[in-house]
């Protein structure tokens, strides 16, 4: 193992956690700690500490996808959207696979220090994501190949990752919050959306049955359309429903984004022409969840001015 570390080159590194999906990490961390802020509770080091093992888990279950897809076939030289540290570099599978339990036994340790500190009903929801995360492409029916992948890492990835972090800030837990949360949900399922739809033809050929394949290319891009759709929507209802304040209508200055991102699967075969679309999902989702953390960080400024 110590003879792998020293001879992974820094850009493999970097491919190997697929630092293009850690947004979908980091980003509810950002929003779950700013409404935090809003409601009046910050602990930087928790923000921190959580942060670190949010990005421990996401760059762990994208090793783990990395090695069971290589183990199951899925994976070869020509693969698009792959980390492709196995196939192309040449890095031993059992590296890849035991790296991603070092990261998850990491986090389980920053897991342990933030219970200490917040509640220990924290555990079993971490660890539940964990599980989640590692059984998303292994075990007998791994998640990825059935049509729930896009509900599990929208659901675990957005409102868990959100009210964790909301919960490890202020202690408490907030509906409101929780419906706002959603919405990052949607965004985040839809970059595993877009994932499935430029894998379309070749998961099709491994058995898989994800959504994109249900429904075929051209209604799993209006389904992608559609996700994109209501998460904006659902804003403007929780804003009318005054179950969040009226600066989070600023996550609509994200639609030419998510406008982008639909046109360029449209008229789309390849999987290595839908590469930009899938770029643009994801960035839809960072720059959707940055402004809802902004429009929290301004009704906390407001409150201070206020107070």
């Amino acid at each position: 193992m110590q003879t792998e570390l020293q001879t992974v080159s820094s850009n493999v590194w970097w491919r190997l956690m697929r630092p293009h999906t850690l947004t979908a990490s980091f980003v509810p961390v950002f929003t779950g700690t700013a409404m935090a802020l809003a409601d009046g509770s910050m602990d930087i080091p928790l923000f921190i500490l959580m942060m670190l093992a949010s990005l421990l888990i996401q760059a762990a279950t994208n090793m783990f996808n990395e090695y069971y897809d290589y183990v199951r076939g899925l994976d070869n030289k020509d693969s698009v959207g792959i980390g492709g540290t196995i196939v192309r570099d040449g890095v031993a599978p059992k590296f890849v696979r035991n790296l991603a339990f070092i990261f998850y036994f990491i986090a389980l340790l920053i897991g342990i220090y933030i219970c200490n500190a917040s509640s220990w009903w924290i555990a079993a929801i971490g660890l539940l994501s964990m599980a989640v995360g590692y059984f998303y492409t292994a075990g007998p029916l791994p998640i990825a190949y059935t049509p729930l992948g896009e509900l599990f890492s929208g659901f675990f990835m957005g409102p868990v990752i959100i009210m964790i972090t909301y919960f490890i800030q202020s202690g408490s837990f907030s509906w409101s919050h929780f419906f706002v949360s959603i919405s990052v949900g949607f965004l985040i399922g839809a970059i595993n959306m877009a994932n499935n739809i430029r894998d379309l033809e070749g998961d099709k050929e491994h058995g898989r049955r994800t959504i994109a394949i249900l429904l075929g290319q051209t209604r799993a891009i209006q389904f992608l359309g559609a996700m994109f759709a209501i998460a904006f929507i659902w804003i403007v209802a929780l804003v009318f429903l005054e179950h969040t304040t009226p600066w989070a209508l600023l996550v609509w200055l994200s639609v030419p984004q998510a406008v982008k991102a639909y046109k360029q699967f449209q008229g789309k075969t390849a999987a290595f022409e839908m590469m930009p679309a899938m770029k643009s999902t994801g960035k839809l989702n960072t720059i959707f969840g940055f402004l809802l953390t902004i429009s929290y960080l301004i009704q906390f400024a407001i409150n201070q001015f206020q107070a």
